[in-house]
């Protein structure tokens, strides 16, 4: 009887251990170029920066820019170049002042009409201003046009062959008109203009007067300014400026001040007009606009470049090169007396611890290690040694390289006496 053997059991498939190494998805997510938050963030937070302070910028200049500015001179206005200081002044003496953009309303009561650029009034007004019978008439700053009206005989002194225009500095009074007496120097300047054969003028300046009085009736007078500067809040406090203004405008009790129309055109042969006269006035606050963005490029650019970085010579220079790269500027800028004293510093120091001579503030002293090498070598005086370690630099080349062989040559007879 056959017997069956019995079958081996089949062993076991290993299965694989689970590989370590990044499959395709782990690979391709480590190398993934997709932009994150902090990356742009990182590249574009300058970016943001420079945004926000140009927004920055632009919202302060739109608030500046929107803030009440009036012109000079204006009584209204606190600025250096307003007039509220005497406005101020003449109000706590008693006075009514009244402010008018129509200078041709009569007022209750003939007092005083300050008219500033008078030229900016037409025809009409003119002619209205000189019937109103006003007690003073103060005019600032007046051209032909308003001249010929208000005030005949009086002009401008470049009519008459002067000089037009003067600077505004302080000036003596030079005259008897008792409010100008009174003031003594003060700040007058700007359009010069003659007197007249009835008026009189004050400060003169040249051929001209930036002050002119001229009477008109009995009692009533017309003044003529070529500038109102002495008026304002900046110089009013300066010399007799206040004492002058207070003089002029507050001889009688009303007071009128006219608020010209500046955007208004200027009469025909009105007053002169400086270069911002011909400025817009929106260019100007461009102007700081375009320098802003000008220095926010500058330091964009300059955050660029990066720090400055230190990095070591790639190369050892030799001694030797040095020296003549040194010498060859010497002979470029013609430095013999530089080199000299490079020379002869360098064998004082040498010769100074073979003699034993002691340094004195970081130097040997001349008069010891001249008379130390002349005692070491008795056939050199110690006069040709000071002269030579000590003496006048060398007048040209040869004479400089006789030193360098004299020097050279002391030191190995000290050496090797």
């Amino acid at each position: 009887m056959t017997s069956a053997t019995p079958a081996t059991p089949a062993a076991p498939t290993p299965v694989p251990a689970p590989s370590s190494e990044p499959g395709p998805a782990t690979a391709l997510a480590a190398t993934s170029l997709a932009p994150t938050g902090h990356g742009l963030w990182r590249r574009g937070r300058w970016y943001l920066l420079t945004a926000a302070l140009l927004l920055l910028s632009a919202v302060v200049l739109a608030a500046l820019n929107q803030d009440r500015s009036y012109p000079p001179l204006d009584p209204r206005s606190y600025e250096p170049a307003g007039g509220h200081a005497v406005v101020a002044l003449l109000q706590r003496e008693g006075l009514k002042v009244d402010l008018t953009a129509d200078p041709t309303v009569p007022a209750a009561d003939a007092g005083t009409l300050v008219l500033p650029e008078p030229d900016l009034l037409g025809p009409e007004q003119l002619r209205a201003v000189a019937t109103a019978g006003h007690a003073r008439l103060i005019l600032i700053s007046p051209g032909p046009a308003a001249l010929s009206a208000l005030v005949p005989g009086v002009r401008t002194s470049d009519e008459d062959g002067g000089v037009p225009y003067a600077s505004v500095r302080s000036t003596a009074a030079q005259c008897s008109l008792p409010e100008a007496v009174r003031a003594g120097t003060a700040h007058l300047g700007g359009l010069l203009y003659t007197a007249g054969s009835r008026g009189e003028g004050c400060y003169e300046r040249g051929h001209g007067y930036p002050l002119v009085t001229v009477p008109t009736g009995r009692n009533s007078d017309v003044v003529v300014l070529g500038s109102g500067d002495f008026l304002t809040n900046e110089l009013l406090p300066k010399d007799g400026n206040a004492a002058l203004g207070v003089g002029l405008l507050g001889t009688e009790p009303h007071l009128t001040w006219h608020l010209p129309d500046y955007t208004a055109p200027v009469a025909e042969g009105g007053g002169l007009k400086t270069f911002d006269d011909y400025i817009p006035e929106g260019w100007r606050w461009a102007g700081y606009q375009l320098a802003v963005a000008v220095l926010l490029a500058a330091l964009w650019r300059a955050r660029r470049l990066g720090p400055v970085v230190s990095e070591n010579l790639p190369v050892v220079v030799r001694a030797a090169e040095t020296t003549e790269g040194r010498a060859r500027l010497y002979r470029r800028a013609k430095a013999r007396g530089r080199a000299a004293d490079a020379l002869r510093r360098a064998a004082a120091h040498r010769l100074a611890p073979a003699l034993g001579v002691p340094p004195v503030a970081g130097a040997p002293d001349p008069t010891a290690l001249s008379a130390a090498v002349a005692d070491r070598l008795p056939e050199r005086p110690a006069g040709d040694v000071r002269a030579l370690l000590y003496g006048p630099p060398p007048t040209d080349d040869a004479a400089l390289l006789r030193l360098a062989d004299d020097l050279d040559a002391l030191e190995r007879q000290v050496r090797k006496p």
